[in-house]
């Protein structure tokens, strides 16, 4: 009798406490956040995780169930296109937009829902915020944002401690690329008032690229390469022309260090991703998205290579690897 009543006793308990967790979980909010990304660079992984850890800090996992309808076009632009209804007719409660065609395509396509985009490096260019609001300033719509500008200055000062000596400088980009050629013009400007002769090249495939890398060989004492998806997909050849004709090669992108560039000074996107998740979960708790500010996040990381620095004759300070943020050996 008495072991019969303790085994109810139990039961009852059990019961008691599945009860109590399927009304938590009932009762736990559930969100829905649309994710569309252009395409599969490195750099916009960071920028995810980045957005996601700063949710869950900000409690948006254990209090509130954040459900993720990830998409990714691959940089293929009918596919960009194609995911922004996608997500509209999928009821997201928000959107984080990584990219600028990514971003293009939501803005141009959603009113009805926040928008928070980063990775993207001229939002008002890209036509994302209103021409009449700079950054640092609201934007009065149903969008906010990161901005990612190259920092073209404070890098080519940086490269220069790299190599001190060399007073000739090559850059490669191609001539069809809008942001391309805004950076090479700031390379420019920036060489001239460093004391740097800027020799440049073009290229808008792969085999272009190659034969500018090569046309450089004995006219420059370093090379620094310019943004965009071809020099992305182009750099192990120049990398290849570098290592045999002892260049020194920088990049902007630090995930072109280890495929190696002697070293990167650029943007920390995981950083990047942390602002944004900032500006997610205000939106969540009750702000309006065109009421928080926009604007650029400057967390820079120094990335260096030994290997690369070896491969193309160069003896990296032991200052500069001090600083290193991260130094890729193999």
């Amino acid at each position: 009798m008495v072991k019969g009543l303790h085994l109810l006793l139990v039961l009852l308990l059990v019961a008691s406490i599945g009860d109590s967790l399927a009304q938590d979980k009932k009762s736990k909010k559930i969100i829905k956040i649309g994710v569309t990304r252009s395409a599969s660079y490195q750099v916009f992984d960071a920028d995810e995780k980045g957005f996601e850890k700063r949710l869950a800090e900000r409690g948006f996992k254990e209090r509130v169930s954040v459900i993720y309808d990830r998409q990714n076009a691959r940089g293929n632009m009918a596919n960009t296109q194609a995911i922004a209804p996608k997500l509209l007719d999928a009821g997201v409660d928000l959107i984080h937009s990584i990219g600028t065609p990514a971003s293009q395509a939501v803005v141009k396509t959603i009113r009805s829902i926040p928008i928070v985009f980063s990775s993207v490096t001229d939002p008002v260019d890209a036509g994302l915020v209103p021409k009449t609001s700079p950054p640092g300033t609201k934007t009065g719509t149903n969008v906010t944002g990161v901005s990612d500008p190259w920092p073209v200055s404070p890098q080519f000062e940086m490269y220069l401690k790299f190599v001190p000596k060399a007073k000739k400088w090559g850059t490669i980009y191609n001539p069809a690329d809008p942001y391309a050629l805004f950076c090479t013009k700031e390379m420019r400007k920036t060489g001239k008032k460093l004391g740097v002769e800027m020799v440049e090249a073009t290229g808008s495939s792969i085999t272009e690229i190659t034969r500018a890398a090569l046309s450089l060989a004995g006219r420059v004492q370093a090379i620094l390469i310019a943004p965009g998806s071809i020099m992305r997909s182009s750099f192990e050849a120049i990398v290849k022309v570098c290592n045999e004709k002892k260049i020194p090669l920088f990049a902007g992108d630090p995930d072109n260090v280890p495929r190696g560039a002697i070293a990167a000074y650029g943007l920390d996107y995981f950083a990047i991703g942390l602002s944004a998740g900032s500006m997610a979960a205000d939106i969540l708790e009750g702000k309006k998205a065109g009421d928080i500010p926009w604007g650029p996040v400057e967390a820079f990381s120094l990335i260096v290579s030994e290997k690369a620095a070896k491969a193309q004759g160069v003896v990296i300070p032991f200052n500069l690897l001090k600083k290193a943020d991260k130094i890729v050996e193999e």
